[in-house]
């Protein structure tokens, strides 16, 4: 008798293990599964194709420059260098205002870009159009970006000191204000290290040659990065 009982305390002691062994199996697949479920996801999301949209002016519509040596063809192929799987639509044109991308902005946003970098207002500011315009037109295509469910980077300018101390310093403000009311990644100055080298413009002092594109092209990099959900070196 003592000897049935010890094989039955045996049998279901091996039965108990063995489904306890059964058990952490289970977990531990569970747990490698959800893993390589993070894992390719958190690779996808890097891995993905994103668009980037540009709406600009004259600054990045290559204006007096052969043609692939502007700011916007020297970032796509950055990103080709760096590996980063995106694509640019440039819907710049030369003479641009914030009127004009404010009207030609919902059309370019049903192809649902990722990025919408919006880089006007000099035009509006060389004509001297009232701030509250420029401001109301910056505004209203920052929220039209967002509303889609893109990432806007604002580019900010700087005008002529010709101008008017008001104005020019205003106008100016006007782009870090709108960053920070909108919570928007921001170039604070495109022609950063550009501006005070009169040998980096063309004969018309306004835009500048192939040689500083390089330049503006790293004053964007640097907060555009970010937004590609890339870590910067």
């Amino acid at each position: 008798m003592r000897r049935l009982n010890k094989i039955l305390k045996k049998k279901m002691l091996s039965g108990f293990f063995n489904g306890l062994a059964n058990k952490l199996r289970i977990i531990l697949f569970i747990g490698a599964a959800s893993l390589v479920m993070i894992a390719s996801a958190t690779t996808s999301a890097h891995s993905a194709s994103k668009t980037i949209l540009v709406l600009g002016d004259s600054l990045s519509a290559e204006y007096g420059l052969p043609r692939g040596t502007g700011w916007v063809a020297l970032l796509q192929q950055r990103l080709q260098a760096e590996k980063i799987n995106a694509t640019i639509t440039n819907a710049s044109i030369s003479g641009e205002t914030t009127s004009g991308g404010k009207t030609r902005l919902p059309s370019l946003l049903k192809d649902q870009p990722d990025i919408v970098i919006i880089e006007l207002g000099a035009n509006d500011a060389l004509r001297g159009l009232q701030l509250t315009t420029t401001e109301s037109n910056l505004q209203d295509m920052i929220s039209a970006a967002q509303k889609s469910k893109a990432k806007v980077l604002l580019v900010g300018m700087r005008i002529p000191p010709n101008y008017g101390r008001d104005y020019t310093e205003k106008f100016f403000g006007l782009y870090a204000a709108l960053s920070k009311q909108n919570k928007t990644a921001l170039v604070p100055f495109l022609l950063d290290g550009v501006a005070n080298q009169p040998q980096l413009f063309q004969a018309d002092r306004i835009h500048p040659i192939a040689q500083a594109h390089p330049i503006i092209l790293n004053n964007v990099w640097s907060n555009l990065k970010p937004l590609l959900n890339v870590k910067t070196k």
